[in-house]
């Protein structure tokens, strides 16, 4: 039966894969009543994604634009994030959008990913332990033509997320906490296009639709009732619209192929407003501001695959934030670098055995913080294996992390996250054969 549509053997042929089937039916038709079921699904994500996005608990996405995030899929977060110089049929891969020209002409795909994350804060006034977790990802790839490949999805940019306090007093006479607490997010739904212009070059766009809104609470309340109390909020709304493009260098030659890759995205006024209101015992205060751009973002990879069992890649991206103005300010951030390589490996994809079949993964990478202020170098490795199912062309991956950012003498933070994703490919681009 088809996964999109529900046809079944009445309205159709069955032919084997191995013990697999699929169903051959019309194209036409199979787009048809599986259009409305995708334009729900994406509206529905996007919606939950916008007003539920919580995907991190750590007090640094109070800063900034929140906790970024490089929006790589689930099979590529175990192999320390790359995703540049990664070209496979099997992966969606809104990295880069070069690589939906691989998709294959018969099959369409979409992957959807979740997450759970375990966060350990520590600091010289000491610990916490906090957990939470929600969806990453939705994303969907179909060909359009031979070598033309589309993809679509909803992806988080930024995310915001924390709740902590902080007691003193002022010369033991006069005892105070302040409280800090942030949520919210930018979400992006995005399209993207890319195709091949020789048997060798592919090159791609996406265009992405920014919205959400982010909010920051601080408070100082003082013990003492006649000294009152301070309340400042802000909040910071996102509604824009930004592209990346991409180009990818492949040859296969043998059982060996490279990949070569990168990725751009011009510096751009954001479009966005900000308010923030102070309230206190006697008055109430409301400031507006603006004047944020999206940095420049460039990146490079590359990937090695030999007989569909090995697979190494590295990724190298910077992205300018020095040079974006934050409020009107420039030079207020500082310029973001990462490097991840990571690699693959699977027995045999053709084995009789189950094990032989399972992709295993690992990788690791390290970043600076955008945030100019806050030294927190992000460090990661990352693991994974992938659960591919017997009935349909469906791979369950599942990827455990474990980050390190952060000092003892500022906010030191250690993590580790939990992603599962389901990438599921359906063949129903077929003309019924009589």
């Amino acid at each position: 039966m088809c996964f999109l549509c529900g046809y079944g053997k009445k309205r159709g042929d069955i032919f084997y894969i191995g013990k697999n089937f699929v169903t051959l039916h019309d194209k036409t038709d199979c787009m048809r009543n599986s259009f409305y079921y995708i334009l729900f699904l994406m509206l529905l994500v996007a919606v939950a994604t916008a007003e539920a996005q919580n995907n991190t608990s750590s007090p640094y996405s109070r800063f900034g634009y929140g906790e970024l995030n490089d929006n790589v899929p689930g099979a590529y977060r175990a192999m320390g994030g790359v995703g540049t110089g990664m070209r496979r049929a099997t992966v969606i891969n809104p990295s880069q959008p070069a690589s939906y020209s691989v998709v294959d002409s018969t099959s369409f795909m979409f992957d959807l990913g979740v997450s759970a994350m375990w966060s350990n804060y520590r600091d010289a006034s000491g610990a916490r332990n906090l957990a939470n977790g929600n969806l990453e990802y939705l994303t969907i790839q179909l060909p359009i033509w031979k070598y033309i490949g589309l993809s679509v999805g909803v992806l988080p940019y930024s995310m915001v997320g924390y709740d902590f306090a902080l007691s003193d007093s002022i010369n033991n006479d006069y005892h105070y906490t302040k409280s800090y607490s942030g949520k919210g997010g930018i979400t992006q739904i995005y399209g993207g296009l890319s195709f091949n212009i020789m048997d060798w070059v592919a090159v791609g766009a996406n265009v992405y639709y920014m919205f959400g809104e982010t909010s920051n609470t601080r408070s100082v309340s003082f013990s003492e009732s006649e000294l009152g109390s301070v309340i400042q909020n802000s909040t910071f709304r996102v509604s824009d619209v930004r592209f990346r493009y991409g180009m990818q260098l492949f040859h296969t030659f043998g059982d060996h192929t490279v990949v070569l890759g990168g990725t751009f995205e011009a510096q751009s006024k954001l479009n966005s407003k900000y308010k923030q209101i102070e309230t206190n015992t006697l008055d109430t205060v409301q400031n507006l501001s603006g004047g944020c751009d999206l940095p420049m973002t460039y990146s490079a990879g590359f990937s090695y695959s030999w007989a569909n069992r090995l697979l190494v890649a590295a990724d190298y991206t910077n992205t300018e934030w020095s040079r974006a103005r934050y409020f009107g300010q420039p030079n207020a951030l500082r310029d973001r670098m990462k490097i991840s390589v990571g690699a693959e490996y699977r027995h045999n994809p053709m084995g009789k055995k189950y094990v032989e079949r399972m992709p295993f993964r690992l990788g690791c990478s390290v970043s600076d913080s955008y945030l100019k202020n806050v030294n927190a170098k992000d460090f990661s490795v990352s693991l994974g294996v992938g659960f591919p199912l017997r009935n349909v062309a469906t791979v369950i991956n599942t990827t455990l992390e474990y980050g390190h950012r952060g000092s003892m003498q500022m906010l030191s933070e250690n993590y580790l996250k939990l992603t599962i994703n389901a990438s599921i490919t359906e063949y129903w681009f077929f003309k019924r054969k009589l």
